[in-house]
Order: C-alpha cells, then sequence, then structure tokens
C-alpha cells in the first residue's frame, strides 16, 4: 500500500496488544524482503539487516526497488518505488532478478532457506486454548472429538500447565501424569504441543535459571550484570541466544532425560519472542543491552528466530536426527521457515480480522514463511456461530490450521455450538484432512523450489493485471482458487477468475468456463472453491480421527482437463515422520490425462515400497472415461 499520507511500514517485532488491522505499525515478524511484479516480469529485494528499519511506498516515485523494476519497464509506466531505511548496519543487499515470481521464491530461498517438510501431523488440525485446565479437561476434549467425528491430530497447552511459569515443568497437580496424557493422545496418532517462551523465571529452586545465571548466558546490561525484565512469571531474566552456547543449552533441556514428562510425541510452542518484555519500551527490550560485544539494537529482529533454532535443535537431539521438529513461532525474520511455523499472533474474533487473515498469510508466504496461519475464531473476543464457521471454512484452505483462544473467552470447542454449526465446522475440517496428500505434496516441493502452498493469484497467473489487487482470495499451489466468505450474512462472493482456462466447482464439479469477476453462490454449508482446469489433485475419502491413521490409505485422483482435454499434476509419498527420505526413501511421481489417457511416471527415482493404492480416478466435466492407465516407472 502507498504510504504517502501514512507512517511506513516499520520493521520491528513487537508484542501488540490487539493489534490494528491495515495499519503499517510494527508487529511480530520482521522480514526485510520485497517482491515487486508487473506484467513484463519480476524482480525482489532483500536487505540483511536485522536493526529497526522502515520502508516508505511511494507511487511513481524513485527508490531502490523501483531502480531495478525500470529494467523491465520505461519510466513512463506506472510504477512503484520503495525506500528502506535502518537505525545501523550496513548495505548488505541481494536482488533477485527472476524474472517470474516462482523464479524469486526460488532465488530467495537459495539465500535464506526453504521451509522444510513437516510431519503429517503438522499440516492437520490444531486445537488450543490458554489453556486446557488439568489432564482431564485434555482427555476429556480429545475424546469429543472423536464423539462428534470431527479429525484433530494436536492439543495444546498454554502457559498454565507449567510448575509457576518455569518451562520445561509441569503443575503436579493438574497434570500428575503427562506421560500417560500424552500416550493416551499418541494412541489415536495425535500428538501434544507445550509452550515454551524465552523468558526465565527468578527463582533460586529453578534449575535452567541457576545455569544459565552460572554460565553467563543471559544478555546483560551495559555494566555487565545480567539484564532483568518483567513477563508472565513475574521477574524475569533473558537468554542472549546470539550465543551459540546459550542455544546449545536451552537445546539441550528439550532431552527426555531433562524435559522430565515430555515424550518424543510432545513438540513446542516458542511465543513471546520479540523479545516481549512487559515493563521494557514498546514492551520489549532496551536497544542497548548486550549480546557479548553486539548492542540488542543491532539484532533485535533476529532474536526470536535464533530461539527457535536452538529449539528445533533440541528436537533433532531428542529423537538422535531421526524425527522432523515441529516448532511454532510468533517472532521471525529472514530464515525463520528453516526452524519453525508461524501464526498472525493475536487476532480478534471479529470479521475484519478473518479478512485480513489472507493478505497476512500471503505476505508471510511471499515472504519464505509459507508454514502459516491464523487463529480460528480470533484469539480475543467470542465468535458467534457464522463467523466460527466462515473462519474455519476459511482456514481449512490455509497452512496452518488451529483453532486458539484467549484464557478469559467463552470455551468454544465445536460441540459448544448449536448441531449445525457443528455440523458445518465437521465438514470444513474433514474437507482439510482429504486434502492432505495435496496440502503434503506441495510442502515437500516448497522444500525444493521455495514456492509456498498458500499464494496470491498473481503468482500463478503473472500476466493478468486484473488480479495484481485481489486479495480476498488466493490460490492453494497451482490447483485451487480458494474464495471464502469474509462479511457477515454473505451468500455470495465476488470471485475474480484469472487466466483465461476452465474452473472447477469441487463439490459440485460444475465446470465454469469464465475469466474476470462473477457473483457466486456462497450458502452457509461451503465456501467457493474452484480447481484449476489443466490440473490433477490427489485426496484421500477415508476421513478418520487422525492423519496418522489415514497416512496407508488409498488415493483418489481428481482430473480436472483444460479446454485441451489435458491435465497433469504430482503426488509425494514417505513415512511422514523421519528424514528417510532425505536418503531417498520415498515416491515422488506426476501423473497426466490425456484426453481418456492416463499416465503416471517417478519424478525420481522410487526408493520405498507403499500399501498405499490408486483407489479412483474422478474426471470432471464432460471429458471421456478412462480409456486406459499407463504406469511409467523410469524417472524422468
Amino acid at each position: 500500500k502507498d504510504t504517502s499520507t501514512t507512517d511506513p511500514y516499520r520493521l520491528y517485532n513487537l508484542d501488540v496488544f490487539e493489534y490494528e488491522l491495515w495499519n503499517p505499525m510494527a508487529l511480530y515478524a520482521s522480514i526485510p524482503f520485497m517482491m515487486g511484479h508487473s506484467a513484463k516480469g519480476s524482480v525482489g529485494l532483500f536487505w540483511l539487516n536485522a536493526a529497526e528499519g522502515f520502508i516508505d511506498i511511494k507511487k511513481d516515485g524513485q527508490g531502490l526497488l523501483g531502480s531495478v523494476s525500470s529494467m523491465f519497464s520505461a519510466k513512463t509506466e506506472k510504477q512503484v518505488d520503495t525506500f528502506w531505511m535502518f537505525e545501523s548496519g550496513i548495505m548488505d543487499m541481494f536482488i533477485m532478478m527472476g524474472p517470474t515470481p516462482k523464479d524469486i521464491s526460488r532465488q530467495y530461498g537459495s539465500l535464506t532457506g526453504n521451509t522444510p517438510l513437516p510431519q503429517e501431523f503438522a499440516i492437520a488440525y490444531h486445537q488450543c486454548r490458554w489453556n486446557y485446565n488439568d489432564q482431564e479437561d485434555v482427555n476429556m476434549v480429545e475424546a469429543k472429538f472423536d464423539e462428534h467425528d470431527i479429525p484433530m491430530d494436536v492439543m495444546w497447552l498454554d502457559i498454565e500447565h507449567t510448575d509457576g511459569k518455569k518451562y520445561f515443568t509441569w503443575d503436579s497437580r493438574k497434570f500428575p501424569d503427562s506421560v500417560a496424557m500424552i500416550e493416551n493422545l499418541s494412541s489415536h496418532g495425535r500428538k501434544l504441543v507445550t509452550i515454551v517462551d524465552p523468558h526465565i523465571k527468578k527463582d533460586s529452586g529453578y534449575w535452567v535459571h541457576n545455569d544459565l545465571s552460572s554460565k553467563g548466558l543471559y544478555v546483560k546490561n551495559q555494566d555487565g550484570g545480567d539484564y532483568e525484565g518483567w513477563c508472565w512469571p513475574g521477574a524475569s531474566y533473558y537468554p542472549d541466544f546470539l550465543n551459540a552456547e546459550a542455544r546449545d543449552y536451552f537445546a539441550e533441556q528439550y532431552k527426555l532425560s531433562v524435559y522430565k514428562g515430555s515424550t518424543l510425541d510432545c513438540y513446542t510452542w516458542n511465543d513471546m519472542n520479540e523479545p516481549s518484555v512487559f515493563n521494557g519500551p514498546e514492551v520489549t527490550m532496551a536497544k542497548d543491552k548486550m549480546h557479548g560485544e553486539v548492542e540488542h539494537r543491532d539484532m533485535h529482529n533476529m532474536y526470536g528466530m535464533l530461539y527457535t533454532m536452538a529449539t528445533h535443535k533440541g528436537h533433532l537431539i531428542r529423537s538422535e536426527n531421526t524425527l522432523r521438529p515441529f516448532v511454532l513461532t510468533r517472532s521471525a525474520y529472514a530464515g525463520s521457515q528453516r526452524y519453525a511455523a508461524i501464526w498472525t499472533g493475536d487476532n480478534t474474533a471479529e470479521w475484519g480480522h478473518l479478512e485480513a487473515s489472507i493478505p497476512m498469510c500471503l505476505s508471510l508466504s511471499i515472504a519464505g514463511m509459507g508454514f502459516c496461519g491464523a487463529d480460528i475464531g480470533g484469539f480475543f473476543g467470542n465468535p458467534d456461530g457464522e463467523l466460527f464457521v466462515r473462519w474455519y471454512q476459511a482456514a481449512a484452505f490455509q497452512p496452518f490450521f488451529r483453532s486458539h483462544a484467549h484464557i478469559d473467552t467463552k470455551r468454544r470447542e465445536p460441540w459448544l455450538y448449536s448441531a449445525g454449526e457443528m455440523a458445518l465446522i465437521r465438514t470444513a475440517v474433514r474437507s482439510r484432512y482429504a486434502l492432505l496428500p495435496l496440502w503434503y505434496t506441495l510442502f515437500y516441493e516448497q522444500e525444493q523450489d521455495g514456492t509456498p502452498p498458500m499464494r496470491p493469484l498473481w503468482y500463478e497467473f503473472p500476466e493478468d493485471e486484473g488480479s495484481y489487487a485481489k486479495e480476498g482470495s488466493h490460490m492453494v499451489g497451482s490447483s485451487l482458487l480458494v474464495a471464502p466468505v469474509l462479511t457477515k450474512g454473505s451468500t455470495q462472493v465476488n470471485v475474480y477468475f484469472p487466466g483465461s482456462t476452465l474452473w472447477y466447482d469441487i463439490w459440485s464439479h460444475q465446470k465454469l468456463d469464465v475469466s474476470g469477476s462473477m457473483n457466486y453462490a456462497a450458502p452457509y454449508e461451503k465456501i467457493p472453491v474452484f480447481q484449476r482446469g489443466g490440473t490433477i489433485i490427489p485426496r484421500r475419502e477415508r476421513v478418520r480421527r487422525s492423519a496418522a491413521l489415514m497416512h496407508d490409505d488409498p488415493i483418489t485422483l481428481v482430473v480436472a482437463p483444460d479446454k485441451e482435454g489435458k491435465a497433469s499434476g504430482t503426488l509425494y509419498l514417505d513415512d511422514g515422520k523421519s528424514f528417510a527420505y532425505q536418503q531417498g526413501a520415498k515416491l515422488y511421481m506426476q501423473f497426466t490425462w490425456d484426453n481418456g489417457k492416463m499416465e503416471s511416471k517417478m519424478i525420481s527415482p522410487p526408493g520405498m515400497s507403499t500399501p498405499v493404492w490408486l483407489e479412483r480416478v474422478l474426471v470432471l466435466g464432460s471429458a471421456p472415461p478412462p480409456g486406459q492407465v499407463a504406469t511409467v516407472s523410469s524417472p524422468s
């Protein structure tokens, strides 16, 4: 957005209470990367600087990105220019020449890293609130999901599960046998996530505090003393994660012999890592604090990333490098995608926040943080049934799929709404599980080439200028166009269909030969989602209680022929949890459809056997039924 009449965009990671929408104010994550795009080409700019920064955006002006993009077009054409300002640091810039948006993602990923393939459970549905009361509460909620036939993969525990806000501990009265609780979840293919924040309670009986203090691993004041701030535990200290020794110490705390009461099915949520300091300037750490010889002002925006590096390493250590980590972070910087997923923070139960979740996730996706999502229903406030249903319907098509709520909100598990609303939520969640093979394939491909699973329309249709300003809809991969309901009482959505291809309603299978905008029916029971002509998507039709229980189920291929009667798509399979795929234990294949003939071939050499089989091929539209199916096992 043009900032000529507003403040510039501010890059400074902050814990902002009830943040405003459509505001260039500072928020939890700061990634100094920008992509410029026109019908003639794309260009990217990454400025490697973790200090506080500002970016001014002007129309028809002159700036860093504008100077580069002028290579693609004459100055007389409409142009957006950016002006970059940082408090400290050097001019360490990287320019990516594209020429397409996907090329920019690949080039940016080569600099900062791509999102690694998560375990299958991580891309399924997560259930969270601040806080589930005790072990019995967790067991009850998990059982209710089964009772109401709603899939769920992960239960989450916020800060109240600890012993007095001391992380890596449990409140023994509320959670007397946390291992049994986790094992109960595991028996149904489910996991647990517990929160571990960076602030360390000032408590002489807390081994983490004593160790960090004695080792000199806290952030320091100018006089060399340990910096003390205030956060959830009260008086707190902050580890110096710029110091590799501090990161290594934190990583060691995740060992099962140290984090007693945890198991390998317990994963981690790193919150408050901007860092949040309740009594600090702007609720964060003062800029003059010291990380060895480095002032905090010079590395503020990477503090949260350094913390997730430690957690990610801890997950690897505890499993002896056999299981892929899962970490969720609130604060992020360029490169955070290598270690953690992200969510959009403390949103509110308002329609505007549902609407904002789409451009927020798209911005994160373009900036490398492709594993992103927003709290379903809003963290603050109490969503009514309509907002809650519509939010589930939208979030089911976003990469990270979690419901979360503040401690002062009403309980909002799906069965606490009306029977009709619960049924619609169930349908939305089950629609996510049916498409897990597509999501998993997209996450694998993201690791390979940096292309995010959730994409703006223009990312897939770079020459369609009408798509550039469309923010209320998005693509899932290259195959699905999602246009959720974002306003109260709406039963139709104005959908922009980019390009000049066919589209198919994924619910009714109606074929649409349309380009540009049209109003499309969106009754309460569904949101408009369309499969792009020329694509093939994999599904699993046997929806079970968790992703793990669907792992070996058969695949259905949904073929959406283009105007020439052709289509193609990919499918990726592995064990869903380990790093064996990096040594070749995987299946990555391409399917093609050509006017009644289906072929498959391996994109890379097959490296594993699997009980998964192709159960069904569903061809949309008026294409003839399959005449023959051919398989080609050699790599292309």
